[in-house]
């Protein structure tokens, strides 16, 4: 069974339902009906055009639905006029549902599970396992996000930005449960590439690739965060970090500079490095410089903290994150670093400490941890 071309065709699907007068909400909870029985029958009799039989099936269910409620008079016409099988729309309707599952009415949280169900085809309990909570409140945060948006309609072009920003947080939830959310970013990603001709896409596109290209580098072989710094760079995947640099270069070419570009730029930097000392910092200064001008982000500003006590040393690393909000989440974790790079151990073992008791990823904690318990043993010593 290919999930991937399951997933694939998914809004394709749904769109087409859409047209032929089904309600968003009822045309989604068909397909997924239908991909159910496609898991179910496909392995041992694969159909010869896999959209087709999906339209089939999801109509068919949509119409059962329809039929069992007699309240909603208004449907009869379609009931009695279900359409013969046969060859569908090309008509992609992936861009409309990309905008409709980022609708500017939706809390972020709900918008990345509709577009995870509605564009990515994954099922409730996949996403419930993706973000491990129980399957029965994922559900109603999904059927509340499909009641937001029933009746929505797009004429006139939608906001990328609003799009990017729930594919860039269902790619920073990395993998859990039985669903890579990265590689599904990914491709979700690549589709909307596809369809808008933008180069901030292109960019958000290249951040991803270039980061997901350093994954198997960010753990060791007891799953312990490994820092950039000290990654075995042989383990990035090369083939991924050409791709990325590839469509950045496309992206900037453009001069319609935006944040993921900018963002993709400082990730292509630390691609292009050899070794770790051989980072180009104050390159990457220059464009956190810009990031700021761009967004005059907290956390960018925290980040370049880190750019500029690396170019230009840990004290005015320091001087750059004393203007900051120390309530900013890692500003404690920075702070231990550069008070370690300057040599004040004693202050840097008790910032990592209370870094790592604030931290909630439990990778992170423990990678604190293990740094304030070797700057001790150094005091100790």
């Amino acid at each position: 069974m290919d999930g991937t071309l399951l997933r694939s065709l998914t809004p394709g699907v749904i769109g087409i339902l859409v047209r032929r007068g089904a309600d968003f909400a009822a045309a989604e909870d068909a397909v997924q009906d239908a991909l159910v029985e496609a898991v179910r029958v496909w392995p041992d009799d694969p159909p010869r055009d896999p959209k087709g039989w999906l339209v089939t099936v999801a109509w068919r269910r949509f119409l059962d639905a329809a039929r069992a409620d007699t309240t909603r008079r208004r449907r009869e016409d379609l009931v009695d006029g279900e359409p013969e099988p046969g060859p569908v729309s090309g008509v992609d309707d992936t861009l409309w549902l990309y905008f409709l599952c980022a609708h500017p009415s939706l809390t972020p949280s709900s918008a990345v599970a509709l577009t995870l169900r509605a564009v990515g085809g994954l099922t409730t309990r996949q996403i419930a396992r993706a973000y491990l909570v129980p399957e029965a409140t994922m559900a109603q945060r999904i059927s509340r996000a499909k009641r937001t948006v029933a009746g929505a309609r797009f004429d006139r072009p939608g906001d990328v930005a609003t799009v990017l920003r729930v594919l860039y947080l269902v790619f920073n939830e990395g993998y859990s449960g039985d669903v890579d959310l990265a590689a599904e970013a990914i491709r979700l990603t690549r589709g909307l590439a596809a369809a808008v001709d933008h180069p901030e896409v292109s960019g958000l596109l290249a951040l991803m690739l270039l980061h997901h290209a350093r994954r198997t580098a960010r753990t060791d072989a007891d799953g312990a965060l490994v820092p950039l710094a000290e990654q075995v760079r042989g383990r990035w995947d090369t083939a991924l970090i050409a791709e990325g640099v590839g469509i950045l270069q496309g992206a900037l070419a453009r001069d319609r500079l935006g944040e993921f570009q900018a963002q993709a730029a400082v990730a292509a930097l630390h691609a292009d490095a050899p070794t770790a000392e051989e980072t180009d910092w104050v390159q990457i200064v220059e464009w956190y410089d810009e990031l700021v001008r761009l967004t005059d982000s907290p956390v960018v500003r925290l980040n370049r903290a880190v750019a500029v006590g690396e170019a230009d040393g840990p004290r005015a690393g320091l001087a750059a994150l004393a203007e900051l909000d120390d309530s900013l989440p890692r500003h404690t974790a920075v702070a231990a670093y550069l008070r370690e790079r300057d040599g004040d151990l004693a202050e840097a073992a008790r910032l990592y400490a209370e870094a790592a008791r604030r931290a909630t990823d439990l990778a992170e904690r423990d990678h604190l941890t293990r740094c304030a318990a070797r700057i001790n043993t150094r005091l100790r010593g």
